[in-house]
Protein backbone atom coordinates (compact mmCIF):
# COMPACT_ATOMS: atom_id res chain seq x y z
CA UNK A 1 0.00 0.00 0.00
CA UNK A 2 1.60 3.34 -1.03
CA UNK A 3 2.35 5.75 1.83
CA UNK A 4 -0.06 8.60 2.33
CA UNK A 5 1.32 11.84 0.99
CA UNK A 6 2.23 14.69 3.28
CA UNK A 7 -0.49 17.30 3.52
CA UNK A 8 -0.22 21.02 4.16
CA UNK A 9 -3.21 22.36 6.09
CA UNK A 10 -3.83 26.02 6.92
CA UNK A 11 -6.30 26.76 9.71
CA UNK A 12 -7.83 30.23 10.02
CA UNK A 13 -9.25 31.67 13.23
CA UNK A 14 -9.43 35.09 14.90
CA UNK A 15 -7.06 34.48 17.81
CA UNK A 16 -5.50 31.86 20.05
CA UNK A 17 -6.88 32.92 23.41
CA UNK A 18 -9.52 30.46 24.66
CA UNK A 19 -12.64 28.70 23.47
CA UNK A 20 -13.87 25.61 21.68
CA UNK A 21 -12.72 26.67 18.21
CA UNK A 22 -9.26 27.50 19.50
CA UNK A 23 -8.94 24.25 21.38
CA UNK A 24 -10.09 22.25 18.35
CA UNK A 25 -7.59 24.07 16.13
CA UNK A 26 -4.73 23.08 18.45
CA UNK A 27 -5.97 19.50 18.68
CA UNK A 28 -6.08 19.12 14.90
CA UNK A 29 -2.73 20.90 14.53
CA UNK A 30 -1.17 18.40 16.92
CA UNK A 31 -2.73 15.45 15.06
CA UNK A 32 -1.37 16.77 11.77
CA UNK A 33 2.15 17.13 13.13
CA UNK A 34 2.00 13.69 14.76
CA UNK A 35 0.90 12.26 11.40
CA UNK A 36 3.88 13.78 9.59
CA UNK A 37 1.90 16.58 7.93
CA UNK A 38 2.54 20.30 7.84
CA UNK A 39 0.31 22.42 10.07
CA UNK A 40 0.02 26.20 9.63
CA UNK A 41 -2.30 28.35 11.73
CA UNK A 42 -3.17 31.94 10.84
CA UNK A 43 -4.54 34.06 13.67
CA UNK A 44 -4.04 37.23 15.66
CA UNK A 45 -2.02 35.31 18.25
CA UNK A 46 -2.78 34.90 21.95
CA UNK A 47 -1.97 32.90 25.05
CA UNK A 48 -2.20 29.51 23.30
CA UNK A 49 0.39 30.46 20.67
CA UNK A 50 3.34 29.11 22.65
CA UNK A 51 1.65 25.73 22.99
CA UNK A 52 0.90 25.63 19.26
CA UNK A 53 4.54 26.28 18.36
CA UNK A 54 5.87 23.86 20.98
CA UNK A 55 3.71 21.12 19.48
CA UNK A 56 5.28 21.57 16.06
CA UNK A 57 2.96 23.84 14.08
CA UNK A 58 3.83 27.05 12.26
CA UNK A 59 2.03 30.32 12.93
CA UNK A 60 1.40 33.36 10.77
CA UNK A 61 0.13 36.38 12.68
CA UNK A 62 -2.53 38.33 10.79
CA UNK A 63 -5.49 40.30 12.21
CA UNK A 64 -8.21 38.29 10.45
CA UNK A 65 -10.81 38.33 13.20
CA UNK A 66 -12.01 41.94 13.38
CA UNK A 67 -15.55 42.45 12.10
CA UNK A 68 -14.76 45.46 9.92
CA UNK A 69 -14.44 46.28 6.25
CA UNK A 70 -10.86 47.26 7.10
CA UNK A 71 -10.15 43.54 7.50
CA UNK A 72 -10.42 43.19 3.73
CA UNK A 73 -6.84 44.54 3.65
CA UNK A 74 -5.78 41.07 4.82
CA UNK A 75 -7.09 39.35 1.67
CA UNK A 76 -3.96 40.06 -0.45
CA UNK A 77 -1.76 38.87 2.42
CA UNK A 78 -3.73 35.65 2.72
CA UNK A 79 -3.63 35.10 -1.04
CA UNK A 80 0.15 35.60 -1.03
CA UNK A 81 0.43 33.12 1.83
CA UNK A 82 -1.65 30.52 -0.02
CA UNK A 83 0.39 30.95 -3.20
CA UNK A 84 3.66 30.67 -1.30
CA UNK A 85 2.80 27.71 0.93
CA UNK A 86 0.46 25.91 -1.53
CA UNK A 87 -1.81 24.33 1.09
CA UNK A 88 -3.95 21.35 0.20
CA UNK A 89 -6.76 22.57 2.41
CA UNK A 90 -7.72 25.85 4.06
CA UNK A 91 -9.82 25.24 7.17
CA UNK A 92 -11.77 28.24 8.51
CA UNK A 93 -13.19 28.08 12.04
CA UNK A 94 -14.90 31.48 12.34
CA UNK A 95 -16.96 33.78 10.18
CA UNK A 96 -14.64 36.69 9.41
CA UNK A 97 -11.64 34.42 8.73
CA UNK A 98 -13.91 32.34 6.49
CA UNK A 99 -14.96 35.41 4.49
CA UNK A 100 -11.37 36.60 4.11
CA UNK A 101 -10.11 33.13 3.27
CA UNK A 102 -12.86 32.67 0.69
CA UNK A 103 -12.02 35.96 -1.00
CA UNK A 104 -8.32 35.07 -1.03
CA UNK A 105 -9.00 31.72 -2.70
CA UNK A 106 -10.98 33.25 -5.57
CA UNK A 107 -9.25 32.85 -8.91
CA UNK A 108 -6.49 30.62 -7.58
CA UNK A 109 -5.51 27.70 -9.81
CA UNK A 110 -5.08 25.14 -8.53
CA UNK A 111 -7.33 26.20 -5.68
CA UNK A 112 -6.93 24.65 -2.23
CA UNK A 113 -10.09 23.03 -0.95
CA UNK A 114 -12.03 24.98 1.68
CA UNK A 115 -13.34 23.38 4.86
CA UNK A 116 -15.37 25.27 7.44
CA UNK A 117 -16.35 24.21 10.94
CA UNK A 118 -19.60 25.49 12.43
CA UNK A 119 -18.62 25.60 16.10
CA UNK A 120 -21.66 27.57 17.27
CA UNK A 121 -25.30 28.40 16.64
CA UNK A 122 -24.59 31.78 15.06
CA UNK A 123 -27.42 34.21 14.32
CA UNK A 124 -28.70 33.22 10.87
CA UNK A 125 -28.12 35.67 8.03
CA UNK A 126 -25.77 36.66 5.27
CA UNK A 127 -22.75 37.12 7.52
CA UNK A 128 -23.11 33.66 9.08
CA UNK A 129 -23.97 31.98 5.76
CA UNK A 130 -20.27 31.84 4.89
CA UNK A 131 -19.87 28.93 7.31
CA UNK A 132 -22.07 26.83 4.99
CA UNK A 133 -19.95 27.59 1.90
CA UNK A 134 -17.06 25.20 2.43
CA UNK A 135 -16.42 22.25 0.15
CA UNK A 136 -17.13 20.40 3.39
CA UNK A 137 -18.84 21.83 6.46
CA UNK A 138 -17.98 20.19 9.75
CA UNK A 139 -20.79 20.39 12.31
CA UNK A 140 -19.75 19.80 15.91
CA UNK A 141 -23.07 18.11 16.71
CA UNK A 142 -26.33 17.00 15.13
CA UNK A 143 -27.82 20.06 16.81
CA UNK A 144 -25.60 22.29 14.64
CA UNK A 145 -26.35 20.28 11.49
CA UNK A 146 -30.11 20.56 12.04
CA UNK A 147 -29.72 24.29 12.76
CA UNK A 148 -27.92 24.92 9.46
CA UNK A 149 -30.46 22.92 7.48
CA UNK A 150 -33.33 24.76 9.17
CA UNK A 151 -31.99 28.26 8.55
CA UNK A 152 -30.24 27.91 5.18
CA UNK A 153 -32.53 26.36 2.59
CA UNK A 154 -29.85 26.45 -0.09
CA UNK A 155 -27.25 24.47 1.87
CA UNK A 156 -26.24 21.14 0.34
CA UNK A 157 -26.92 18.56 3.05
CA UNK A 158 -24.36 16.23 1.48
CA UNK A 159 -21.58 18.68 2.38
CA UNK A 160 -22.46 18.66 6.08
CA UNK A 161 -20.42 16.22 8.14
CA UNK A 162 -21.01 15.75 11.87
CA UNK A 163 -17.74 15.37 13.79
CA UNK A 164 -18.37 15.84 17.53
CA UNK A 165 -15.68 17.38 19.70
CA UNK A 166 -13.81 14.91 21.88
CA UNK A 167 -11.92 14.69 25.15
CA UNK A 168 -8.75 12.80 25.97
CA UNK A 169 -9.48 9.95 28.42
CA UNK A 170 -5.89 10.27 29.62
CA UNK A 171 -6.59 13.87 30.59
CA UNK A 172 -9.97 13.00 32.11
CA UNK A 173 -9.46 9.41 33.35
CA UNK A 174 -12.48 7.46 34.53
CA UNK A 175 -12.66 7.25 38.31
CA UNK A 176 -10.00 9.91 38.84
CA UNK A 177 -9.57 11.26 42.38
CA UNK A 178 -7.41 14.32 43.10
CA UNK A 179 -4.62 14.01 45.62
CA UNK A 180 -5.25 14.90 49.22
CA UNK A 181 -2.91 17.89 49.12
CA UNK A 182 -4.94 19.44 46.32
CA UNK A 183 -8.18 18.92 48.26
CA UNK A 184 -6.68 20.61 51.31
CA UNK A 185 -5.61 23.62 49.25
CA UNK A 186 -8.97 23.84 47.51
CA UNK A 187 -11.05 23.75 50.69
CA UNK A 188 -8.66 26.17 52.39
CA UNK A 189 -9.43 28.59 49.56
CA UNK A 190 -13.18 27.83 49.54
CA UNK A 191 -13.98 26.89 53.11
CA UNK A 192 -17.68 27.58 52.51
CA UNK A 193 -17.84 24.62 50.11
CA UNK A 194 -16.90 22.03 52.76
CA UNK A 195 -19.31 19.72 54.53
CA UNK A 196 -21.93 18.84 51.89
CA UNK A 197 -22.22 17.52 48.31
CA UNK A 198 -20.74 19.98 45.82
CA UNK A 199 -22.69 21.15 42.76
CA UNK A 200 -20.51 22.78 40.11
CA UNK A 201 -21.71 24.94 37.24
CA UNK A 202 -18.88 25.72 34.79
CA UNK A 203 -19.39 28.73 32.56
CA UNK A 204 -18.33 32.28 31.86
CA UNK A 205 -20.03 35.26 33.49
CA UNK A 206 -23.15 35.58 31.38
CA UNK A 207 -26.75 35.01 32.44
CA UNK A 208 -27.24 32.66 29.47
CA UNK A 209 -25.26 30.05 31.40
CA UNK A 210 -28.01 29.71 34.01
CA UNK A 211 -26.19 30.81 37.16
CA UNK A 212 -29.43 32.09 38.68
CA UNK A 213 -31.11 28.72 38.00
CA UNK A 214 -28.28 27.00 39.85
CA UNK A 215 -28.72 29.29 42.85
CA UNK A 216 -32.47 28.64 42.87
CA UNK A 217 -31.78 24.90 42.69
CA UNK A 218 -29.61 25.00 45.81
CA UNK A 219 -32.32 27.03 47.58
CA UNK A 220 -34.99 24.53 46.50
CA UNK A 221 -32.87 21.64 47.77
CA UNK A 222 -32.38 23.47 51.06
CA UNK A 223 -36.17 23.84 51.35
CA UNK A 224 -36.40 20.06 50.96
CA UNK A 225 -33.93 19.62 53.81
CA UNK A 226 -31.01 18.68 51.56
CA UNK A 227 -27.78 20.51 52.26
CA UNK A 228 -25.54 21.17 49.24
CA UNK A 229 -22.79 23.54 48.15
CA UNK A 230 -22.50 25.44 44.87
CA UNK A 231 -19.49 26.57 42.88
CA UNK A 232 -20.04 28.89 39.90
CA UNK A 233 -16.79 28.03 38.17
CA UNK A 234 -15.44 30.68 35.81
CA UNK A 235 -18.22 33.23 36.32
CA UNK A 236 -16.00 35.83 37.99
CA UNK A 237 -14.56 37.79 35.04
CA UNK A 238 -13.21 41.27 34.46
CA UNK A 239 -16.01 43.52 33.26
CA UNK A 240 -18.70 41.27 34.78
CA UNK A 241 -18.59 42.68 38.30
CA UNK A 242 -22.18 43.94 38.18
CA UNK A 243 -23.44 40.54 37.10
CA UNK A 244 -21.50 38.77 39.85
CA UNK A 245 -22.90 41.22 42.40
CA UNK A 246 -26.39 40.42 41.10
CA UNK A 247 -25.78 36.70 41.67
CA UNK A 248 -24.47 37.35 45.16
CA UNK A 249 -27.58 39.38 46.00
CA UNK A 250 -29.82 36.58 44.72
CA UNK A 251 -27.94 34.03 46.83
CA UNK A 252 -28.34 36.24 49.91
CA UNK A 253 -32.07 36.69 49.24
CA UNK A 254 -32.54 32.95 48.86
CA UNK A 255 -30.54 32.20 51.99
CA UNK A 256 -27.71 30.26 50.36
CA UNK A 257 -24.91 32.84 50.20
CA UNK A 258 -22.87 31.02 52.86
CA UNK A 259 -22.79 27.78 50.87
CA UNK A 260 -21.82 29.26 47.49
CA UNK A 261 -18.61 30.43 45.86
CA UNK A 262 -18.00 32.24 42.57
CA UNK A 263 -14.57 31.71 41.06
CA UNK A 264 -12.59 32.96 38.10
CA UNK A 265 -11.46 30.52 35.40
CA UNK A 266 -9.07 27.95 36.85
CA UNK A 267 -6.54 25.40 35.65
CA UNK A 268 -7.72 22.66 38.05
CA UNK A 269 -11.13 22.12 36.45
CA UNK A 270 -10.62 18.36 36.22
CA UNK A 271 -9.99 18.11 39.97
CA UNK A 272 -13.06 20.20 40.74
CA UNK A 273 -15.25 18.02 38.53
CA UNK A 274 -13.84 14.93 40.22
CA UNK A 275 -14.92 16.05 43.72
CA UNK A 276 -18.34 17.30 42.55
CA UNK A 277 -21.48 15.34 43.30
CA UNK A 278 -23.16 16.93 40.26
CA UNK A 279 -22.01 18.97 37.29
CA UNK A 280 -24.74 21.39 36.20
CA UNK A 281 -25.50 22.43 32.63
CA UNK A 282 -28.57 24.64 32.87
CA UNK A 283 -27.97 27.20 30.13
CA UNK A 284 -31.23 28.75 28.99
CA UNK A 285 -29.82 29.15 25.48
CA UNK A 286 -29.03 25.96 23.53
CA UNK A 287 -25.35 25.12 23.28
CA UNK A 288 -23.80 23.89 20.05
CA UNK A 289 -22.05 21.00 21.79
CA UNK A 290 -21.27 20.98 25.52
CA UNK A 291 -17.71 19.75 26.03
CA UNK A 292 -17.98 19.99 29.82
CA UNK A 293 -20.69 17.30 29.71
CA UNK A 294 -18.26 14.88 28.07
CA UNK A 295 -15.39 15.86 30.36
CA UNK A 296 -17.46 15.17 33.47
CA UNK A 297 -18.87 11.90 32.16
CA UNK A 298 -15.38 10.77 31.11
CA UNK A 299 -14.39 11.14 34.77
CA UNK A 300 -17.49 9.21 35.81
CA UNK A 301 -19.27 12.21 37.36
CA UNK A 302 -23.05 12.70 36.97
CA UNK A 303 -24.32 15.65 34.91
CA UNK A 304 -27.68 17.36 35.38
CA UNK A 305 -28.81 19.61 32.55
CA UNK A 306 -31.60 20.95 30.41
CA UNK A 307 -32.67 18.76 27.54
CA UNK A 308 -32.03 21.10 24.62
CA UNK A 309 -29.28 21.87 22.15
CA UNK A 310 -25.98 20.06 22.22
CA UNK A 311 -26.19 19.42 25.96
CA UNK A 312 -29.49 17.59 25.58
CA UNK A 313 -28.07 15.65 22.64
CA UNK A 314 -25.06 14.52 24.66
CA UNK A 315 -27.07 13.66 27.76
CA UNK A 316 -29.50 11.66 25.65
CA UNK A 317 -26.61 9.63 24.28
CA UNK A 318 -24.37 9.35 27.33
CA UNK A 319 -26.42 9.99 30.47
CA UNK A 320 -30.21 10.09 29.97
CA UNK A 321 -30.82 10.19 33.72
CA UNK A 322 -29.41 13.73 33.75
CA UNK A 323 -31.91 15.25 31.31
CA UNK A 324 -34.58 17.69 32.53
CA UNK A 325 -37.09 19.69 30.43
CA UNK A 326 -36.00 23.26 29.81
CA UNK A 327 -36.80 25.67 32.69
CA UNK A 328 -38.73 22.98 34.62
CA UNK A 329 -37.60 24.10 38.06
CA UNK A 330 -39.60 21.51 39.98
CA UNK A 331 -38.29 18.65 37.87
CA UNK A 332 -34.76 20.00 38.13
CA UNK A 333 -34.79 19.81 41.91
CA UNK A 334 -36.51 16.40 41.89
CA UNK A 335 -33.92 14.97 39.51
CA UNK A 336 -31.10 16.51 41.55
CA UNK A 337 -32.40 14.69 44.63
CA UNK A 338 -32.56 11.43 42.69
CA UNK A 339 -29.02 11.78 41.39
CA UNK A 340 -27.60 12.84 44.74
CA UNK A 341 -29.14 9.76 46.36
CA UNK A 342 -28.75 7.11 43.64
CA UNK A 343 -26.88 8.29 40.55
CA UNK A 344 -26.71 5.62 37.82
CA UNK A 345 -23.23 4.22 37.28
CA UNK A 346 -21.24 5.67 34.39
CA UNK A 347 -19.14 3.40 32.17
CA UNK A 348 -15.76 4.49 30.77
CA UNK A 349 -16.09 6.73 27.73
CA UNK A 350 -16.20 4.88 24.40
CA UNK A 351 -17.38 7.77 22.22
CA UNK A 352 -16.63 11.50 21.95
CA UNK A 353 -12.93 10.83 22.41
CA UNK A 354 -10.29 13.23 21.19
CA UNK A 355 -8.64 10.60 19.00
CA UNK A 356 -11.99 9.95 17.30
CA UNK A 357 -12.39 13.63 16.44
CA UNK A 358 -8.83 13.95 15.18
CA UNK A 359 -8.97 10.85 12.98
CA UNK A 360 -12.39 11.80 11.57
CA UNK A 361 -11.12 15.25 10.62
CA UNK A 362 -7.95 13.98 8.96
CA UNK A 363 -10.00 11.36 7.11
CA UNK A 364 -12.30 14.11 5.86
CA UNK A 365 -9.26 16.03 4.55
CA UNK A 366 -8.02 12.98 2.67
CA UNK A 367 -11.44 12.09 1.25
CA UNK A 368 -12.00 15.65 0.05
CA UNK A 369 -8.67 15.72 -1.73
CA UNK A 370 -9.51 12.49 -3.56
CA UNK A 371 -12.56 14.13 -5.14
CA UNK A 372 -12.30 16.07 -8.42
CA UNK A 373 -12.39 19.84 -7.96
Amino acid sequence: MPPRRRLTIVQLLPALEAGGAERSALEIARALVDGGHRSIVVSGGGRLLRRLIDEGSEHVELPIGRKSLASLAQVPRLRALFRRERPDIVHARSRMPAWLGGFALRGMSPRPRLVTTAHGLNSPGLYSRIMTRGDRVICVSNTVRDYLLRHYASVDAAKLVVIPRGVDPNEFPHGYHPEGAWRERFFAEFAQLKGAPLLTLPGRGTRLKGHAEAIELVADLKARGIDTRLLLLGARQAGREAYVAELERLAAERGVARCMAISAQRDDTRDIYAISALILQVSNKPESFGRTVVEAIALGRPVLGYDHGGVGELLGDLYPAGRVPLRDRARLSERAVELLQHAPAIAPLSRYRLADMQESTLSLYRELLEEPC
